[in-house]
């Protein structure tokens, strides 16, 4: 079932918008009759022109448009001056609402371009069905091309003009909830790296569980890569690196651990470099996003340690990694274990809780309930000291001046964090990185 309709009258010239309003009539009133109720949402985009904001919204409405404004609550006209802005505007009508499934009406030449614009704003969320707006027997004077085939492409120039223009329109947007704030651990040295932990603020992700700077995008969430890499672009620019050389972890929720400058494994939850420039990261949203530092080698390392990467010991792995191929001293790693989920508030049943127990009683909570609360954590500390790594190299919430602390629980702050276990599915994500400066 269709929930909204998109008109596309965007590349019309005004002449021609009033030229076809019997034709946009008819076509509104098709989809009221064809519609199941309650009705779909219609939204029609027109350009906006010069001079265009200077007059009343109905002044700058095509003719065939200002019946059905003021008889249809459900008919917006959405006017900008570029595709990129329209259809973003758009995309936030439907997140309000909640909306995916999309029927696109459109002339028969905007089809290609509309697909691009659509694969780069929009998800896997979203589904969208095309059907031609015939304006070319009203409006002969339109055909200026000859329509594709199916097995057409749009020309490689054409696909790179349309991705500049929405980067420059999310580039202009404002930032969301204040102000990037990055947090940043006294222990590793900033002489010698770059590092922090993003929070949720300064970012242009405007959905609620992901605004503002969620740092992923997959095909199961409504933002879109252009909008995880605009954030990105921000972050660089507050923290000082260059994103074009920025590289995350591949989640698998195991231990695998890439050496940057070796052939990439298919997933890795571990990431070490001593190649100076070369930002490495790892995502959390309730996992603990870990940083390794060697001042001496000047060498570092992220990881992603969720439950399951904590019990298979993805921290150490990541450790021995940097021993391995840069001749680290284990007693010269620093590790900053970044916001995650606290014991207050993470829970697993019996027996995965088991395995934590195993590590130390102190990791487990009430472990006699069906399910006990688990400290991440400490059973990370705990493993991490017993492959060598000294206590007082490893910063995590037992540091005892909280002005220090960054380990702060995920779920307990909603203002700062994002959290799986607080937000459920359609959570956003935060980062910690970590470089060797030039």
């Amino acid at each position: 079932m269709v929930e909204a309709v998109l008109i596309d009258l965007f590349s019309l010239p005004a002449n021609l918008q009033n030229n076809i309003q019997g034709l946009l009539r008819n076509t509104l009133k098709t989809i009221e009759k064809c519609s199941s109720i309650p009705a779909p949402f219609v939204y029609v985009t027109c350009c906006q022109r010069q001079g265009d904001e200077r007059n009343g919204e109905q002044e700058s409405l095509p003719p065939a448009l200002r019946d059905f404004q003021s008889l249809k609550k459900r008919l917006e006209v959405v006017r900008a001056q570029t595709t990129a802005a329209a259809l973003y505007t758009i995309k936030q009508r439907l997140d309000e609402k909640d909306l995916s499934i999309i029927k696109v009406i459109l002339p028969t030449l905007r089809k290609d371009l509309m697909k691009v614009y659509i694969d780069h704003l929009f998800t896997a969320v979203y589904q969208f069905e095309f059907e031609d707006l015939q304006v070319a027997s009203d409006c002969k004077n339109l055909q200026i091309a000859e329509p594709r085939s199916e097995e057409q492409t749009l020309p490689t120039q054409d696909v790179a003009l349309i991705r500049s223009e929405i980067q420059r329109y999310l580039e202009s947007l404002p930032s969301l909830k204040g102000e990037l704030t990055i947090l940043r651990s006294s222990l590793i040295p900033d002489d010698i790296f770059l590092h922090g932990f993003t929070t949720r603020t300064g970012g242009i992700s405007y959905i609620p569980n992901l605004s503002s700077c969620n740092l992923f995008s997959s095909s199961k969430r409504r933002d879109p890569q252009v909008v995880v890499k605009e954030n990105l672009r921000r972050l660089a620019n507050a923290a000082g690196f260059n994103p074009e050389t920025f590289h995350r972890v591949k989640i698998d929720h195991a231990n695998a651990v890439r050496i940057m400058g070796k052939t990439e494994p298919d997933s890795y939850d571990g990431i070490v470099t001593n190649q100076k420039g070369v930002t490495i990261a790892a995502p959390g949203a309730d996992c603990i996003p870990v940083l390794f530092a060697d001042p001496v080698r000047k060498a570092c390392g992220a990881a992603h340690s969720g439950w399951k990467g904590t019990l298979l010991g993805i921290s150490m792995a990541t450790v021995n990694a940097m021993v391995s191929e840069y001749g680290c001293n284990v007693k010269d790693i620093l590790v900053v274990l970044g916001p995650s989920v606290g014991p207050c508030c993470y829970k697993l049943p019996h027996e995965s809780a088991k395995e934590f127990h195993r590590i130390d009683p102190t990791c487990v909570r009430l472990f006699d309930s069906e399910s006990p609360y688990i400290d991440i954590r400490r059973a990370t500390r705990i493993l991490l000291e017993s492959g060598g790594i000294l206590p007082e190299n490893i910063q995590d919430d037992s540091v005892t001046d909280q002005n220090q602390n960054i380990t702060f629980c995920t779920a307990c702050h909603p203002d700062k964090f994002y959290s799986h276990v607080r937000d459920g599915t359609n959570f956003g994500t935060q980062i910690g990185f970590i470089s060797v400066k030039d």
